[in-house]
């Protein structure tokens, strides 16, 4: 198999078309074409469908471009590895990341990471729902509590745990009447949460989009809000918000996850030991230090 035309094979397929692909690199698009054909006369396999506007892989397609991508950029990385003495991260390291902790973390990690490395093109994205690593050309993902996945192997670098908060001016019902609630998201229709010691009964009267702002909301005295610990941890302190206790349940466990079948490269080999530095005990405590750092931090005073 002629390695260098399987290499343009997967460049139109990570693309999505030969267009993008030749305006992506500065390849000519009908060396790209004639590349493609060529693979295909010599597998004997049509790979690609073309239409007039679309592209599409064949079922034969897809699967050799599942089971190649990963080989072919392991070939690169490790002749990138031999060139730099193995030492020094170098390319592209693209993350995945959930919301609530790329508006509270991330970008502080990113940016100390660029700095540390900045050889490393890093590119990270929001995303809660769960991504198709190869298809989607990840090399990393942080998830909460992600089912089993056989393809993907991985470690937990933090955990924390949910608990009920309210302003100090809500003060908790002793006779079991319903407390209005900040909810996430527009299906929770909870009318009662399970806590440590018991229920509280809840009519939520507010539903938002993100954990960050069902913290202002409850910050504001719209109601009582379920928040991880290390997100409101400053607000008990300074007074601005009441814990009325943990939830019940399972931890709150984030794990960084790579292919299982990817050799793992030093880029994320490096941002891997980047997230261990940062949080080395993975505590709620070192995560909500981590988020207010300074002492004039806005994030102490608000």
């Amino acid at each position: 198999m002629d390695l260098l035309a399987l290499a343009d094979f997967n460049l139109v397929a990570r693309h999505g078309g030969f267009g993008r692909a030749a305006r992506a690199t500065g390849r000519p698009k009908a060396t790209l074409s004639r590349r493609v054909l060529e693979l295909e006369n010599s597998l004997g396999l049509r790979l690609i469908e073309r239409g007039a506007r679309t592209l599409k892989l064949t079922q034969e397609g897809r699967a050799l471009h599942e089971r190649t991508a990963m080989l072919l950029t392991e070939i690169d990385e490790a002749a990138a590895a031999i060139a730099s003495g193995g030492e020094k991260p170098r390319g592209r390291l693209r993350i995945s990341a959930p919301l609530l902790f790329s508006q509270t973390a991330m970008g502080r990690l990113a940016a100390g990471f660029s700095l540390k490395y900045p050889e490393v093109r890093l590119e990270v994205t929001t995303e809660d729902r769960p991504v198709d690593m190869v298809e989607e050309a990840y090399d990393l993902v942080i998830r909460v509590n992600p089912a089993p996945d056989e393809n993907l192997i991985g470690r937990i670098f933090l955990r924390d745990r949910l608990v009920v908060v309210a302003s100090p001016d809500l003060k908790r019902p002793a006779d079991g009447t319903a407390v209005p609630a900040v909810v996430r998201g527009t299906n929770d229709r909870s009318t009662a949460w399970t806590m440590q010691g018991g229920t509280i009964a809840v009519d939520p009267v507010l539903s938002l989009a993100s954990l960050v702002m069902v913290r202002d909301a409850v910050r504001a005295g719209v109601g009582a809000g379920r928040l991880p610990i290390s997100l409101v941890t400053h607000d008990i302190e300074a007074g601005r918000l009441a814990l009325w206790g943990d939830v019940a349940g399972p931890e709150i466990a984030l794990w960084a996850l790579y292919p299982s079948r990817r050799l793992l490269s030093t880029r994320v080999s490096a941002f891997l030991e980047y997230l261990k530095g940062a949080f080395p005990d993975g505590t709620p405590e070192e995560l909500a230090a981590y988020l207010c750092p300074w002492p004039d931090h806005p994030c102490l005073h608000a």
